[in-house]
């Protein structure tokens, strides 16, 4: 993702001076953004509010999308990182998933404009920011059910990514959409959905475990009577 964005970038910058200068150009943008939105956003207002030229801008980033191609980036990388921080704290709690769903809400609710350009905006900015979101959270998923669920026999990875889906669906339409519904009774329903859904693929991949087991079980005396019927039989024949 780093160097995406050092690519968008058109001078790069090497001393303290152009540094400051670029964290000045990408606060200014996210300014605008926020209150603007997407399409309203271009790089004179841009310029305009980092109190520089449209052509010192323009020595730095090419057009508005680098710009705020770097936002999203670093909006994403943070919400990666919060979101990644309560999952992992909430591992070994025995309310795991509601507070991980709760967490989840926290985090998208902040900055929900940039998150409604990163889900909305049909823009080459917004795109690879979301799968690499989308991609991280699944490993995350992932992860949490080989710790804790242990799912065996089951597809982990299938699992995770229809509870990717399920979980990031619901919560976001909720931040970009919200319902007549309160929060407490959307998380209320969702953990239900995702506990009643790991419950049934933990009861599955038992009852197939278990199964696999009896039979494995009841073939053992099979085995060894065909086997001593052969080696009775072989030794009378030696007998005779």
């Amino acid at each position: 993702m780093t160097s995406g964005s050092q690519r968008a970038t058109r001078r790069t910058p090497r001393q303290d001076r152009s540094r400051a200068m670029v964290e000045r150009i990408l606060a200014a943008g996210r300014e605008v953004l926020l209150e603007r939105g997407y399409e309203r956003t271009s790089t004179s207002r841009i310029a305009a509010r980092a109190g520089i030229s449209p052509g010192s801008l323009y020595q730095y980033f090419p057009n508005k999308e680098a710009i705020l191609g770097r936002v999203l980036a670093r909006y994403v990388e943070q919400l990666q990182h919060r979101i990644t921080d309560a999952f992992v704290s909430h591992l070994d709690a025995t309310d795991s998933v509601r507070r991980t769903i709760e967490a989840l809400l926290d985090a998208l609710e902040t900055d929900a404009t940039l998150l409604r350009v990163v889900y909305e905006q049909p823009s080459r900015s917004a795109d690879p920011q979301r799968a690499d979101f989308v991609r991280r959270i699944d490993d995350l998923v992932t992860t949490a059910l080989l710790f804790q669920r242990r799912p065996a026999g089951r597809p982990v990875d299938s699992i995770a990514w229809v509870l990717v889906r399920t979980i990031e669906s619901v919560t976001v339409n909720f931040v970009l959409d919200p319902p007549r519904i309160d929060r407490e009774s959307i998380v209320d329903e969702l953990t239900r959905l995702i506990e009643g859904y790991l419950a049934v693929s933990s009861a599955q991949a038992q009852a197939v475990s278990g199964a696999q087991s009896s039979t494995a079980v009841d073939t053992v005396p099979a085995m060894r009577s065909s086997m001593m019927s052969r080696t009775v039989g072989h030794s009378s024949s030696r007998i005779e």
